[in-house]
């Protein structure tokens, strides 16, 4: 009996050995890819998954979305200025087998290719383009990427741009453009203020030459804003009249006489 125990016990301990070493647990974003003798057989999981010990082999993949910060790329746009912009892009599994078999380590290999890009697209574009139309830039970059990581079971969810770094020169030179800029907006809204202000001058003219006694009327309003003032100016009234019948007057006495008969 002692010496079947002996017996039996390095048995069972093999066997608890080969069941730990056969039974895998993967959890609701992971699956397994398989391998038999080298070859490929399935993807597995989530869930209790066994396979066989020394013969087959398992490759554990993440499925979340994973965020790959791009390091700071130096560029040179289209307009030949210098530079430092770099990116996040958010990218998940959807293929395993793929994602393990087509390419050795598909998470540096995205970094690697998101840099290249990177620069490709933004030399592409002018500073100004890249300043204001981040979300074209961001569009383009995405589409590239994914399309080229289709081919690794990878698919690219989202790419933004995070900093847009300039020289310093840079920045004093935009910052000059800027002022000149808003000088330029200032000088048009006063010129198109001041144009405003004539025509509106001339249709009042335009009015109070029709009616006589409209000019009368401004004459006696002015009159009443000149004496609320502290003023020692006295004015007197010119009747419009009285100018008419001096024009009628003078009028007169620039006609030639008329020859004696």
């Amino acid at each position: 009996m002692i010496f079947d125990l002996a017996f039996l016990l390095p048995l069972v301990i093999l066997a608890f050995v080969v069941l730990g070493m056969a039974i895998r647990i993967l959890r609701e974003y992971e699956r397994g890819v398989v391998f038999t003798l080298g070859r490929f057989t399935g993807v597995k999981g989530p869930g209790l998954v066994l396979i066989v010990p020394y013969v087959q082999q398992m490759v554990r993949v993440d499925l979340r979305v994973t965020v790959l910060d791009v390091p700071s790329q130096d560029v040179i746009t289209r307009d030949n200025v210098s530079v430092k912009v770099n990116a996040v892009v958010y990218y998940r599994v959807v293929e395993s087998d793929k994602a393990v078999i087509q390419v050795q380590n598909f998470h540096q290999a995205t970094s690697e290719l998101a840099q290249t890009t990177l620069r490709s697209v933004l030399g592409k574009h002018e500073l100004d383009e890249l300043l204001s139309e981040r979300d074209k830039m961001n569009a383009d970059i995405q589409e590239i990427l994914d399309a080229q990581t289709d081919t690794w079971g990878i698919k690219v969810a989202n790419v933004e741009l995070k900093h847009v770094d300039l020289g310093e020169t840079m920045v004093r030179v935009m910052a000059r453009q800027a002022e000149a800029e808003r000088e330029r907006r200032a000088r048009i809204i006063n010129a198109e203020g001041e144009e405003q202000a004539a025509r509106k001058l001339l249709e009042a003219a335009r009015v109070l030459g029709e009616v006589p006694e409209a000019m009368q009327l401004r004459y006696l309003s002015t009159l009443a804003a000149i004496g609320t003032q502290n003023s020692t100016t006295i004015v007197f009234p010119f009747p419009t009249e009285f100018s008419q019948w001096l024009s009628r007057l003078q009028s007169a006495g620039d006609r030639p006489a008329s020859p004696p008969s």
